[in-house]
């Protein structure tokens, strides 16, 4: 089959141009502007096949696979850009900004959500090394990201900023990749600011990770500053890993993502043994075997290659139609050559649990494609079946936080153009039966719940028991008393507190989970001016007063706007939601009633005025009772109304009404 260069497409479009004019002229073959090259061929030119890259010529020992990891905006991205420009991998221009971040909910955030790998050559010495970047996402609620990215990976480039130091994600993503025994090459990036302290990260390292200051490589990513340094400290720091090509096939899957017309795109670590096109793989989860369609490498964009060694990291297609045949953390291995399972990862743990319902239930159906296609590419999500009165079917998925709810909801509207209805997210409760009956029909004494509307009468059960998390703060001393303030109204319990330097203080906080999933972070940052940080990690259970609050609109209880609050705290939250719900509601003809109910009991209570029609406009005068007639029948109108009238909750006023009013 022949296929046409760039060179040759010019000079037949040019001859076919000139064939069609009424006299041919070879001067003006010649001088005519070339026709531009098809895309769909590009990948066929010479070209293209000049640029295949043998992976043999990279053993085990020329390979580094490495994270960069860091607290939120500590300029990770731009790291990466850096290093990608450095080794060829893209062409430097002053375009190149987030390289990485392909999502359009990244570009618009500004933040990094999912873990993007990139494979780098350098040369270093007369050596040519394969360094695999993976670059990984920076807040609290992706933490599952990089504990991913972490697994194909043998060291990290620990980033810290040189402006603001030492902050809550930079000391959970360490004692990340400390308990994974990774290397760790810290770099002080934005050397550059007007007000950059490099010295006083140094110090903050040295104490807190035990790393000697003499360690530390201090760039800037944004001008390019001794970020050569980084690369040469990746091949001298970082071991390579410890594999060898004449074992069997073993590899990891750590990432996919999944394309309509070649199925599912695994990314692959190779812990063992060499694969290529036409090999027959098996998967250790489903059993069953596919064909190798194609490999290859991410620089960043995808480049296939005949063949992927131990040691490398890269994609693969295999003809993987179904989303449930490609399970995170699956192991493939050679048809002919089963191997013991990779211990693959430790499945995420939901901190927040919201219903997902269609707008209208005949999208039912391509809703529920667009679910399974995007958890394919976010693991960390979990599904349930779900149904609701007022909403139909749909489903109750489990995230990591609030904003992976937010930005789940947003890649579901902006990648598979679909529009949902979320409920009020809720935290995971547990209660410990007391009725026999309920313990038979449960099959066992504790059970969880993550729909408030199943949570259980007070009556038939022992004790209730709420999450609570470890929270950890990073802030200038200056705000320490009113942080103490915000941390004593959330029912937090103080662990430790210590100074890292003369100026920022780090404490460590038990919280309950409902205390801080919506809006505390926000809370944080306003009163510290935005300089505080904040983590978490998982606590446990405690027990807790708990009970179940009701919002009714004109007496009829709304299933999705039911929540849990804690005993002391009812009146104040009902009393808030209810405010909050009669500025979202839109007035109607009729007057709309909004309450909030624990049992039988009315706590709270806003009303929403109807729209009123000036009946009286008519009368110029006249007797006093035929205005009363008018007003009296006004008012029976209204009252039938409100009877057969129907309320409807506009579809973001789930998430809004959780929102607390600043704390005083």
């Amino acid at each position: 089959m022949f296929l046409p260069t760039e060179r040759t497409w010019c000079l037949f479009v040019r001859l076919k141009r000139s064939c069609r004019a009424s006299f041919f002229s070879y001067r003006s073959m010649r001088t005519e502007k070339p026709a531009p090259f098809p895309a769909f061929l590009r990948q066929y030119s010479s070209k293209a096949v000049k640029d295949v890259v043998d992976m043999g010529q990279f053993p085990a020992e020329n390979i580094r696979n490495f994270s960069i990891i860091a607290h939120v905006d500590h300029g990770k991205s731009t790291l990466a850009d850096r290093l990608l420009e450095i080794t060829g991998a893209i062409a430097k221009t002053d375009q190149n900004k987030q390289v990485l971040d392909k999502l359009q909910v990244e570009r618009e955030r500004g933040i990094t959500v999912k873990a993007q790998t990139a494979s780098l050559f350098y040369n270093q010495d007369g050596t040519n090394y394969l360094l695999n970047l993976i670059d990984t996402p920076g807040h609290v609620d992706f933490s599952y990201e990089v504990s991913r990215s972490l697994s194909a990976c043998q060291g990290v480039l620990l980033v810290i900023d040189a402006n603001e130091g030492i902050q809550a994600q930079t000391v959970a993503n360490f004692y990340l990749a400390f308990e994974a025994q990774l290397s760790v090459v810290p770099v002080i990036n934005k050397i550059d600011l007007k007000n950059a302290d490099p010295e006083r990260v140094e110090k903050q390292i040295e104490k807190i990770f035990d790393i000697p200051k003499e360690d530390c490589i201090r760039i800037s990513a944004k001008l390019g500053t001794n970020v050569e340094r980084v690369l040469q400290a990746v091949i001298e720091r970082i071991p390579p890993p410890t594999v060898s090509a004449r074992d069997p096939l073993k590899a990891l899957v750590f990432d996919s993502t999944f394309d309509p017309y070649r199925g599912v795109i695994a990314n692959i670590a190779l812990f063992g043994g060499e694969v290529h096109k036409g090999h027959k793989i098996t998967s250790a989860y489903t059993k069953k075997t596919y064909e190798v369609n194609q490999i290859g490498i991410l620089t960043p964009s995808e480049q296939p290659t005949p063949k992927l060694y131990a040691g490398q990291v890269g994609y693969l297609i295999a003809g993987m139609k179904e989303t449930a045949e490609a399970q995170i953390g699956d192991t493939l291995f050679s048809h002919k050559q089963p191997v013991e399972p990779l211990p693959g990862f430790k499945s995420a743990k939901p901190m927040v649990f919201a219903g997902m319902y269609p707008v209208d239930q005949s999208e039912y159906g391509n809703l529920k494609s667009a679910i399974e296609k995007l958890t394919l590419n976010d693991s960390s999500v979990t599904v349930h079946r779900d149904s609701s009165l007022a909403l139909g079917a749909g489903w109750r998925l489990g995230f990591l936080g609030l904003l992976h709810m937010e930005v789940f909801n947003q890649r579901l509207e902006q990648e598979y153009n679909t529009s949902v209805i979320l409920t009020a997210p809720t935290v995971p409760y547990k209660a410990v039966l007391s009725s026999a009956q309920l313990i038979k029909a449960h099959g066992e004494n504790e059970i969880t719940i993550i729909n408030p509307a199943e949570f259980p009468d007070k009556q038939a059960v022992v004790e209730y028991l709420e999450p609570t998390v470890m929270g950890t703060i990073i802030a200038p001393d200056e705000y320490l008393g009113k942080i103490i303030s915000l941390c004593q109204t959330r029912r937090a319990v103080q662990k430790d507190l210590v100074y890292i330097d003369d100026h920022r203080v780090m404490l460590k906080y038990l919280f309950p989970l409902n205390e801080i999933v919506v809006d505390f972070y926000d809370a944080l940052k306003s009163l510290s001016s935005g300089y505080a940080s904040f983590d978490y990690e998982d606590a446990g259970y405690q027990s807790a007063d708990l009970v179940k609050m009701d919002i009714l609109l004109n007496g009829n209880a709304v299933e999705e706007l039911i929540t849990i609050v804690h005993e002391d705290k009812v009146y104040k939250e009902g009393k808030a939601m209810c405010e909050r719900l009669s500025e979202i509601i839109p007035r109607q003809l009729f007057e709309i009633a909004i309450q909030a109910a624990v049992g039988k009991k009315i706590i709270a209570r806003e009303t929403v005025k109807p729209y009123r029609k000036n009946v009286l406009a008519k009368c110029y005068g006249g007797d006093i009772s035929r205005k009363m007639k008018l007003l009296k029948r006004q008012a029976e109108g209204k009252k039938k109304l409100r009877k057969i009238g129907s309320v409807e909750v506009p579809k973001d006023a789930f998430i809004t009404v959780l929102k607390r009013q600043p704390d005083k």
